[in-house]
């Protein structure tokens, strides 16, 4: 192998790791990035404007206090300086008033004299104080004599101390004379002011959410099949063209119900009178035995076309309303229980929840009706929490197997030897009972039941 080769192989190798780190640290980010897109519009406005202001403050205080404070505490050791020479120049002055008047009254400092080897032990430094390390660097290059500061004892003073040739000099000074002092104003300005722009912009974005929210609510309330009341496009101009959207989206496929529905109708009255004019013709020819299978091949004919217009007209026309579920249940208990079945009813939590009454009660009876056919013993269980309704109907029958549990729910399919061979059935029971829990923004599954047979369960979103 070649130099270069081995160079390209390390090369795809050190891109490899990266792209396998930067896809580690994305998903990492990623958790921690909130999901709501309210949140995430608050963090584009709220992160530029704490890293802006954090800059800002940086550049201040490293940069304009620094400069500031340096000269101010330059100024006030050159005022110590100045006052030593006059001490070294004028020995006339023995009890040192003319130098204390100076000081006071020209230079704004207090200056007493102790006796010779009068300084403190070294006190424990500040962890961070610029005043501190400005004065220490100042006296140092400016006297270069020993010293003593203290810059943390009392709050409004700073104390320093030098040492003479025959005393000791004390010096107290404001600390505003050696200290850019004002940090108190400008933070409060920068937090006051950030907080006023952060509460504009959640308040705005409040405001340009709701929009959004209502939009999302309608389209769920319609996949649920039911009404959002007094829903119009408001907000910013593309959500405004995005609720347009939907409401014309929403007219068409209600449109297209209606005019299924209407043709459906038609369709239904026609076949109907035929059917019925078979009957009148059987019962005019008499009783014949002849003639029974005919009987009985109108009787089917007729049950089938209701089967196909419910299959095909769905739960159109009917609106949603507060239904009481243990009621409903316990009437379905009771019609397994007029046929012969044994059936138990269970209940939990609370038993009002909106849907479309008769049309999801069909979809629980068709279940029920399909466990009945074939199984002895019946077990019917509600169970309601703050998002969903699930109720399972559990049966003793033979149940299907796990990979036709899917099959089963296509319209006209019977299984050869299910459980939806029978007599006279059309094969879209199980098909219109998931078409009914989907309009409900449900759905059903199949699966193995404690009773030995199968278990349907149907669950919508409350």
């Amino acid at each position: 192998m070649s130099t270069i080769d081995t160079g390209l192989t390390l090369l795809k190798s050190a891109a490899g790791r990266v792209s396998a780190a930067n896809g580690w640290m994305g998903n990492a980010f990623k958790g921690w990035m909130p999901t709501g897109l309210y949140a995430r519009a608050l963090l584009i406005m709220i992160v530029p404007m704490v890293v802006l202001q954090s800059v800002v403050a940086f550049v201040f205080m490293e940069r304009h206090w620094n400069t500031v404070t340096r000269r101010l505490s330059a100024a006030v050791v050159q005022d110590i300086a100045a006052l030593i020479d006059v001490y070294k120049g004028y020995p006339q002055d023995k009890d040192r008033n003319e130098i204390r008047r100076i000081a006071q009254q020209r230079l704004g400092l207090v200056v007493d004299f102790l006796p010779a080897g009068d300084m403190p032990p070294p006190g424990p430094k500040p962890f961070f104080s610029l005043l501190d390390q400005t004065l220490s660097v100042q006296l140092g290059r400016q006297i270069g004599r020993s010293f003593w500061i203290d810059t943390v004892g009392r709050s409004n003073l700073v104390e320093i101390r030098i040492q003479l040739d025959d005393a000791v000099m004390r010096v107290f000074a404001q600390r505003s004379a050696a200290y850019a002092s004002n940090s108190e104003i400008f933070l409060f300005w920068m937090v006051g002011t950030s907080s006023i722009l952060l509460i504009v912009a959640v308040l705005f974005l409040r405001n340009q959410i709701k929009p959004i929210l209502r939009l999302a609510d309608a389209a769920e309330s319609f996949g649920k099949g039911r009404e959002a009341p007094n829903f119009r496009p408001r907000g910013a101009r593309e959500v405004r063209r995005a609720a347009v959207a939907f409401l014309e989206m929403k007219s068409r496929i209600e449109r297209t119900m209606e005019q299924r529905t209407a043709m459906l109708a038609g369709v239904s009255h026609d076949l109907r009178t035929i059917l019925t004019r078979f009957k009148l013709e059987l019962a005019l020819i008499g009783d014949n035995p002849e003639l029974e299978g005919m009987r009985k091949d109108v009787d089917e004919m007729s049950m089938m076309l209701e089967d196909y217009l419910a299959f095909a007209r769905g739960d159109s026309g009917e609106q949603s309303q507060p239904t009481d579920m243990a009621q409903a249940l316990e009437e379905l208990r009771s019609d397994a229980e007029r046929h012969g079945h044994t059936a138990t009813v269970a209940f939990n939590g609370l038993p009002v929840v909106t849907v479309k009454p008769a049309s999801f009660k069909r979809c629980l009876a068709n279940l029920v009706t399909n466990a009945a056919r074939y199984g002895k013993n019946i077990a019917i269980t509600g169970q309601r929490d703050h998002r969903y309704l699930t109720v399972t109907v559990d049966d003793d029958g033979p149940g299907i197997p796990a990979h036709l549990r899917e099959e089963v729910f296509k319209p006209f399919l019977r299984l050869d030897n299910a459980r939806n061979q029978d007599e006279g059935g059309t094969g879209l029971g199980l098909a219109i009972a998931r078409d009914i829990a989907r309009s409900h923004g449900g759905d059903i599954t199949l699966g193995d039941s404690p009773m030995g047979g199968l278990r349907a369960s149907v669950r919508i979103p409350v």
